[in-house]
């Protein structure tokens, strides 16, 4: 449930900011930044108990980048004549390159946690497999980051830099699969902890499953009755 509460507190943030992220996008990744390295400080010098424990749900558990992404998929599912969609799409990039950041934060210190254990053979199959999936969502989360920045898009041609976005499906997808790798195991042991995350990110992206395939099939019959026209 903690990822729900995460969820829409971020989604009313984005809202309630979004005039603020879009005039001064730099400073929302200052301080994206800025949370990482304490992040990063205090994985290794203590840190007040309240501001670790919220860092520790926030980054280590990755629920805030996730919901800056989650926020930003819907985004593109929504409805193209709704407020919601008219009011965040301009933010669209800029929200993902916070998330970006942050995701950056939780999966350095993440793959380097499971480094000796992984050099050391001592990783059970089903944690190997979340590190491998891991390792290609940084390589996926590498891609997609640097190429959301405006910079780097407009020296890119349009069709090349829709085609890059198009990895955000599968890379929102193989997030699923590895919250399930990590968390399944606690929960069909009965875990109540794994079980309602469990629930909670099924909920999420089998809705936005849904609301993408939706979106799909519409704008397919969109072009088609356009093109039938004009025939």
């Amino acid at each position: 449930m903690e990822f729900l509460m995460v969820l829409v507190v971020t989604a009313l943030f984005c809202v309630a900011l979004r005039n603020v992220v879009r005039r001064v996008p730099l400073l929302f990744y200052a301080l994206a930044v800025l949370v990482v390295a304490v992040f990063v400080f205090g994985a290794y010098v203590p840190l007040p108990r309240p501001l670790w424990s919220l860092l520790l749900v926030l980054v280590q558990k990755c629920l805030l980048p996730l919901a800056l992404f989650a926020v930003v998929m819907f985004i593109g599912v929504l409805p193209g004549e709704s407020r919601a969609k008219a009011w965040l799409r301009p933010v669209r990039a800029e929200l993902s390159i916070v998330a970006w950041i942050l995701s950056l934060g939780h999966m350095a210190l993440y793959l380097a946690s499971y480094a000796p254990r992984l050099l050391g053979g001592r990783v059970d199959g089903n944690v190997l497999a979340a590190l491998m999936l891991a390792l290609v969502l940084f390589a996926l989360l590498l891609v997609l980051g640097v190429t959301s920045f405006n910079a780097v898009k407009r020296r890119m041609r349009a069709d090349t830099w829709k085609r890059v976005q198009l990895l955000a499906y599968p890379f929102f997808g193989l997030v699923y699969v590895h919250l399930l790798l990590m968390l399944l195991p606690s929960a069909l042991q009965g875990g109540a902890a794994a079980q309602a995350s469990v629930a909670a990110y099924t909920a999420v992206f089998g809705t936005y499953a849904v609301l993408r395939v939706t979106r799909a099939l519409l704008d397919r019959r969109m072009v088609a009755s356009v093109e039938e026209v004009r025939a």
